[in-house]
């Protein structure tokens, strides 16, 4: 499934890239309108220019020697001469010109007005009754050159301005969503079982009606699962006390009953009872299990619990049960200690049924927090293995059960923040089967 993208960095990037265009159409605009408004100055000098110099030109013309020979104007220091002329008389005769002019680039007669070459913007005027003519030349590379540098003075600052105004937009789009990521952190962070309202302040407008709605469906749902809860609880409570009557009741059938079809039939019964009886059980530690009340409000000592919790199903189990501590060393977590009891004892309770009858099986806690139940016998395939948590779901064996001890075991880790796993075979061995839970440890109550 491809990762969603993110707000803030669809905004940043798209605000970015928003200003970033309006910047670029804003300096190709401006640098046409510095081009035209060059080509206008350009123009006007061209034209002050032969109107300057044309009167000088005539004066001079008319004072000198008569000779056929051009006059060069020569250049007072070395420079680059963007203005060339040429002075003619109205056969194309060239009289006087600049010190870099190339008659080439002008035109074959004196035109008057504005005009253009393949290379060049000219400008002719005339005096003495269209006799004597002046052209002036610009090379329209220069022109081309001084439009290119405005607009690279427009558009370098754009070079600078693409990451300021990411970094602009991207700290903007964070300030203004601050509200929005407090939002997801507080639904991130909460664990499964809370359906508490989420209330984070200062909300957006549009995410406003959205939070509403959240919370509106979480306290539906959470309404719906503690009626759940609360019938499976108390029909689970109301029945335990006709079914220990009438187990009661059946056993006193048993003993007044003759040998013979109605003491086995009874003995079918008081079987059934007593296994209605533990699926009621069963029910109440699931519906404890799905509520709250999972953590407690200070530390408690895992080690401590689960020598408690072997040494009363030790009473039953004889020797089979063989439990490892961490030695003198305290497991601290915040599990409720009836929660915690109710995981050890199911998660055995499933060992001791559904394990090798003549084996052992091992409880072993290490100081990490690290919970592992172990039993022999045959390995389980994947498939099995990965259904085994589910509700009423039972392997292979033949051993009564009502298939809730793992999903019992597994609402409880996960209610706490702890995590399980199954293994079969057992890690390091041919066969068997493992639950392993890490439960997060806590550090010591201070002390007042």
């Amino acid at each position: 499934m491809k990762a969603a993208a993110s707000l803030q960095k669809r905004l940043s990037l798209g605000l970015t890239l928003m200003l970033g265009v309006l910047w670029l159409v804003a300096s190709v605009t401006a640098g046409l309108v510095v081009q035209g408004e060059l080509n206008e100055a350009f123009d006007s000098a061209l034209e002050e220019t032969a109107q300057r110099i044309l009167p000088l030109a005539v004066l001079e013309i008319i004072n000198r020697d008569a000779s056929d020979a051009a006059q060069h104007i020569a250049a007072l220091q070395a420079h680059n001469e963007y203005l060339t002329y040429l002075v003619r008389d109205n056969n194309g005769k060239i009289l006087m010109q600049s010190h870099d002019a190339n008659p080439a680039v002008f035109n074959p007669l004196p035109v008057e007005g504005f005009s253009n070459t393949a290379s060049h913007r000219l400008y002719g005027a005339s005096a003495l009754r269209e006799s004597v003519f002046i052209e002036v030349a610009e090379s329209l590379k220069h022109r081309r050159e001084a439009a290119l540098d405005a607009s690279r003075a427009l558009l370098l600052p754009l070079l600078g301005l693409i990451p300021l105004s990411l970094l602009g937009c991207w700290l903007m789009v964070r300030f203004s969503l601050r509200s929005v990521l407090a939002y997801r952190r507080a639904i991130e962070t909460r664990g499964a079982g809370d359906l508490s309202p989420i209330e984070v302040a200062n909300l957006p407008a549009e995410i406003a009606p959205l939070a509403a709605a959240v919370n509106h469906l979480l306290e539906r749902l959470r309404s719906a699962l503690e009626a759940e809860r609360s019938f499976t609880a108390n029909s689970a409570h109301e029945l335990r006390t006709p079914l220990a009557a009438t187990l009661a009741q059946i056993q006193r059938l048993r003993r007044e009953a003759p040998a013979g079809p109605l003491q086995v039939r009874a003995g079918q019964i008081e079987a059934s009872l007593r296994g209605l009886a533990r699926l009621c059980e069963k029910l109440m530690q699931l519906a404890k299990a799905e509520g709250g009340g999972l953590l407690a409000t200070s530390p408690q000592d895992l080690a401590l619990l689960s020598s408690y919790v072997v040494e009363e199903l030790g009473r039953t189990a004889g020797e089979r049960l063989k439990l490892s501590l961490p030695g003198n060393d305290h497991v601290l977590s915040n599990i409720d200690p009836d929660a915690f009891a109710i995981l050890l004892r199911n998660l055995i309770e499933n060992a001791l049924k559904h394990g090798a009858s003549d084996q052992p099986v091992a409880v072993s806690l290490s100081s990490s927090g690290l919970l592992r139940i172990s039993n022999a016998g045959p390995a389980l395939p994947a498939t099995v293995l990965a259904q085994l948590s589910g509700r009423f779901v039972r392997g292979n064996s033949q051993a009564e059960g009502s298939g809730l001890g793992l999903a019992i075991a597994t609402t409880i880790a996960r209610g706490v923040g702890a995590s399980l796993s199954l293994a079969s075979p057992v890690p390091g061995l041919p066969d068997g089967f493992a639950v392993s839970v890490q439960f997060v440890l806590s550090s010591p109550a201070p002390m007042l």
